[in-house]
């Protein structure tokens, strides 16, 4: 029992789509957890509900409607056709779209608890010392947030890799394009090769496990009580 070619472009594939994916969601993770921590609007429980949706939302629900919206017949689709682009959908580009929405909320919260814990001290203390916006935000909340950017990269990227209703309904099937870890280990139990399937199920449990226990470790969750 080994690996087949397609096997291992399929994990290859995953780990570029959990890369880019990872990388995006902390570009945008990190200003909307900011706001989200710090903002008084009106529409700030209405944009937390939204960016907490994928939580709650089953994958192939979240995955037919970006399917719709990039379609050539859905809003952001027929723009694209209008500037003379190609559609997302059945595109490596529209999983990273998919990964990056339903992955947004395993950034978010991380970062902006990890904001919320600072508590506004520190950046008044950095204030008096004539220090900018910009500078309080980078030399002093984005050091003191690290735990917290790095609970985030860990779990959206493992939430990327095994990801599978958003990536079959939005990429389809498409070997070396859209077919990842997940789809691949589908078709393995579809055509009845339970050994294939095995083998990939078990690293992605591994995989996992190893996840969970790095950031048990790292975070002191589910430390025992001092005696």
């Amino acid at each position: 029992m080994s690996l087949t070619e397609a096997d291992t472009s399929a994990i290859l594939l995953t780990l570029k789509l959990a890369a880019i994916t990872t990388a995006l969601l902390m570009l945008i993770a990190t200003p909307l957890a900011w706001w989200l921590t710090h903002t008084h609007a009106r529409l700030r429980a209405a944009v937390t509900a939204l960016v907490s949706l994928p939580l709650v939302l089953p994958p192939t629900v979240l995955g037919f409607y970006l399917l719709v919206l990039l379609g050539p017949k859905g809003a952001v689709g027929h723009v694209m056709q209008q500037l003379g682009l190609s559609t997302l959908p059945f595109t490596f580009a529209g999983l990273v779209v998919g990964s990056v929405v339903f992955s947004l909320p395993f950034a978010v919260q991380p970062i902006a608890n990890a904001f919320a814990a600072i508590g506004t001290r520190p950046l008044e203390v950095a204030a008096t010392l004539r220090a900018s916006p910009w500078d309080r935000f980078a030399s002093v909340a984005i050091p003191l947030a690290r735990p917290g950017f790095i609970t985030a990269a860990v779990l959206a990227f493992a939430h990327t890799v095994g990801e599978f209703g958003v990536v079959l309904m939005l990429g389809g099937n498409i070997p070396d394009q859209t077919r990842v870890l997940s789809v691949a280990i589908y078709d393995h139990v579809e055509a009845l090769e339970y050994a294939d399937a095995h083998l990939l199920s078990a690293g992605l449990v591994a995989f996992s496990f190893l996840v969970l226990l790095m950031l048990g470790r790292y975070s002191g969750h589910w430390q025992r009580t001092p005696t």
